[in-house]
């Protein structure tokens, strides 16, 4: 029969959360930046679209100050061990904070989104509000966090796939894109299920305590892990679970096509690492199930088909978009590298990559929309003569596009060095995964090439084009991210001690 609390117990949830909202400020601040560029939408009268996206810029550095804060507080669970606060999470904050920002910046340089939409507060809005998903999918450390964070992310990336509702392939791309999530949820849920009937827990520090203490069906447990990576693989668009990928970076508006592409897929890398090295029985060797399949090996898999498909398919792709969609999913599986090693370094590579993939690939999505101002095309064809028209994007983009292939000195090459080094010092074993990663890489080589080929080589198909429009804010913030790109690939230090710093994960004990 189910019995209210006592008065005693009552006072002592309430005093649970009030302990907790103190780890809890940016989220806080972050919601209240979303309800307030509702407001300001719906009171401002006019064309109010740079101010949204001022206002939502500032706000959203604004947080930086916030999570800074959190580094003097104690690591330690809130809520009931619902939610954490460690350096893992701390990591991710700034990642998916910074990632807003940039995603505001190329929104304000699409030409064809400010023309199309007119009240563009809502857009704004539910990029913060993404924001704060992303930010919880990080923290989460119950499978129920975990599934509420991830729909928070879906339904709001759903919406900005979809936003330009005139648009037949933005259409297209949102309903796939939902109906693809729809389906992978409830893999994920199944999976979850699973867990909770080995187990009754949903926190996943206590769900391992469980299954290390009492064991499990071997059975029963690589079909769990089956069923949630088909949940987190979605996330991440590793084969095979990437297939709404190309579609969706097609027709999504191309500044929701770079912030998914950076910002959603760090966010599922997020929730991988946190549930499979946390809930999941480790140490030096992965627990065996059947047929001597493990959750390790199963990553395994998707890493090597996600590097080799992701790659040998972009071959033949001629729309730019639909190119770094599959060049997206290739990435996935070199992120997926770091976290097969199980250690503190492969830790440190991935979260590293992430921050070089973060950087150069919004870049080069950046610089495609600005082409696009000019010429109206996304298609490979079309970017003809554009080196001598337009240098610096030409400049720009040729160099994001090396670090995309991993080449010296851009922070690509750091980033894949330290994905294949992590590799290596694991042992013989992984040789064969460092070997696929460089050929995989030596492929991409070549249909990245194609477009600074196209720029520089190859006579314009329209010698009467439109002048260029580009601004010198965008010019600006272009020649920054490109800069920045060549500084961290020759004096990367920094950013590999905080990655190394931010690999700390409550509740983990890595070797």
């Amino acid at each position: 029969m189910f019995q209210l609390p006592s008065g005693a117990e009552i006072q002592s949830i309430i005093a649970t959360l009030k302990s907790g909202v103190g780890f809890f400020v940016p989220e806080i601040y972050l919601s209240v930046l979303f309800m307030l560029l509702i407001v300001v939408d719906l009171t401002v009268k006019g064309r109010k679209n740079n101010l949204l996206a001022s206002l939502t810029a500032l706000g959203l550095a604004a947080s930086f100050f916030l999570i800074y804060q959190q580094h003097a507080l104690e690591p330690g669970e809130i809520f009931f061990g619902m939610y954490v606060l460690d350096e893992f999470a701390l990591f991710f904050k700034y990642f998916f904070v910074l990632s807003g920002i940039l995603a505001v910046m190329v929104s304000v340089a699409d030409e064809q989104l400010n023309r199309q939409v007119q009240s563009i507060g809502e857009y704004y809005a539910l990029i913060v509000a993404m924001v704060v998903g992303m930010i919880m999918m990080a923290s989460s450390a119950d499978l129920l966090m975990m599934f509420l964070s991830m729909e928070l992310v879906g339904l709001t990336a759903y919406v900005l796939t979809g936003y330009l509702k005139n648009d037949l392939r933005s259409a297209e791309a949102a309903l796939k894109y939902l109906v693809y999530g729809a389906v992978s949820s409830g893999l994920m849920v199944y999976g979850f299920s699973l867990i909770y009937g080995l187990t009754a827990e949903t926190n996943i520090v206590k769900i391992s305590a469980e299954l290390a203490q009492h064991g499990y069906d071997p059975v029963v447990m690589i079909l769990a892990s089956l069923l949630i990576l088909a949940g987190f693989g979605y996330k991440i668009g590793a084969v095979p679970f990437h297939f709404w990928s190309p579609d969706v970076y097609e027709g999504a508006p191309t500044p929701i096509t770079a912030y998914l592409s950076v910002g959603s897929k760090a966010a599922g890398f997020a929730i991988l690492m946190r549930f499979f090295y946390v809930a999941i029985p480790h140490g030096g060797e992965p627990y065996q199930d059947i047929a001597g399949l493990d959750w390790l090996m199963l990553l395994i898999l998707l890493s090597i088909a996600s590097m080799i498909y992701g790659n040998v398919v972009a071959l033949w792709q001629t729309n730019v978009k639909r190119l770094l969609a599959y060049s997206s999913i290739a990435h996935a599986g070199y992120a997926l590298l770091g976290i097969i090693v199980m250690d503190k370094l492969g830790i440190q590579a991935t979260l590293f990559y992430l921050l070089s993939y973060l950087l150069m690939n919004i870049g080069a999505f950046y610089v495609v929309i600005l082409i696009a101002n000019r010429t109206g095309s996304e298609k490979l064809e079309d970017y003809r003569g554009l080196g001598r028209k337009m240098p610096l994007a030409g400049a720009a983009l040729t160099v994001f596009l090396i670090s995309l292939v991993g080449l010296p000195p851009t922070i690509g090459f750091i980033g894949k060095l330290m994905i294949f080094s992590a590799l290596l010092a694991k042992g013989s074993v992984y040789i064969w995964l460092a070997l696929i990663g460089v050929l995989t890489s030596v492929i991409s080589l070549y249909y990245y090439m194609l477009i600074p080929l196209n720029m520089y080589l190859r006579d314009s198909l329209h010698p009467d084009e439109n002048k260029d429009r580009t601004g010198m804010v965008h010019q600006v913030a272009i020649a920054v991210l490109m800069m920045l790109t060549i500084y961290f690939g020759l004096f990367f230090q920094p950013l590999t001690d905080f990655a190394k710093a931010s690999s700390s994960m409550l509740g983990l004990t890595i070797y």
